[in-house]
């Protein structure tokens, strides 16, 4: 997993109230590998971009957000991830229906045409060919509304079908194969089940924590390691999820590591939010919705 940004440490750490506590703070991103300046910095910057305030100084300063904000993607879509569960189920079987979506923007619009394209890619689907993709997913409607939130409805086409050829390949796991980077999606997934699996307190990103020792600073008490794992936690999840297309069960291999990676973070979050301290991180409500 690639470094979590401090940033992402902040906000996991927001409880219910809207505050984060100093000293909370400075240990778990220490436990993380993180530097006292390096906690510094990033709080004086989210102060300057208006997103919290803060009373005192160092540890013992409280931050108070000050709104929602952009936020950050700490949790992907609640509908998304409940899709990926109904799917580790067998509650979506797929119904051997490929959707395709086909655009042609001119230059003078480059930007709506790159939102449009990354929309696509955003919500799965793969690209063929210029201005052409597919999934077996029906992100139509999704779609269809970005399209006309940019202004462009009259260059969207959308078609679906049950005879999908590519390159001369029409058989849909291989398809799935030539069209979906599957063995990086795997990796990264497999990456989130080592960390869930994962004892607490062994998922620092820091040299020092990798050795056994403790940061400058950080206290290693149970509560601060569960938090701090909770956050190396969501941000592997994050990590794994948000690239995934959730492609249904029939088009992977199987077993396929994502399944087998949520059910191992769902049972991850469950210990780590009943040995949570109160008041813990709103986190743990996110996660519990988007899991429920």
């Amino acid at each position: 997993m690639s470094g979590i940004p401090t940033r992402m440490v902040v906000h996991a750490l927001v409880r219910e109230d809207g505050t984060v506590a100093g000293g909370e703070l400075y240990e778990v991103a220490g436990l993380l590998g993180m530097t006292d300046q390096q906690v510094r910095l990033c709080v004086k910057r989210l102060v300057t971009e208006g997103r919290f305030t803060v009373e005192g100084r160092g540890r013992r300063a409280v931050l108070h957000l000050t709104g929602p904000g952009p936020g950050l993607p700490l949790v992907p879509e609640v509908e998304f991830v409940r899709h990926a569960y109904r799917q580790d189920r067998g509650l979506e079987p797929w119904d051997g229906v490929w959707h395709a979506f086909a655009f042609a923007v001119p230059e003078s619009a480059r930007a709506a045409r790159d939102s449009l394209r990354d929309a696509l890619t955003g919500l799965g689907a793969a690209p063929v060919q210029g201005g052409l993709y597919v999934t077996p997913n029906a992100i139509g409607p999704y779609v269809r509304a970005h399209a006309q939130e940019l202004g462009l409805p009259e260059a969207l086409s959308c078609l679906s079908t049950r005879d999908l050829a590519v390159g001369g390949t029409s058989d849909p796991r291989t398809l799935a194969e030539r069209l979906w980077p599957l063995p990086e999606i795997a990796a990264r997934y497999e990456g989130l089940r080592a960390l869930a699996e994962r004892p607490v307190g062994a998922e620092a990103a820091g040299p020092s924590a990798a050795d056994g020792a403790v940061p400058d600073g950080a206290v290693a008490d149970g509560a601060v390691a569960g938090l701090a794992h909770a956050v190396a936690l969501a941000a592997a999840f994050s990590e794994a999820m948000l690239p995934d297309p959730l492609l249904p069960p029939e088009l992977l291999p199987q077993p396929w590591p994502g399944t087998t990676a949520r059910a191992a973070a769902s049972e991850a979050w469950a210990r780590l939010e009943a040995a949570a301290p109160a008041p813990g991180p709103r986190l743990f409500r996110l996660y519990g919705e988007a899991l429920a």
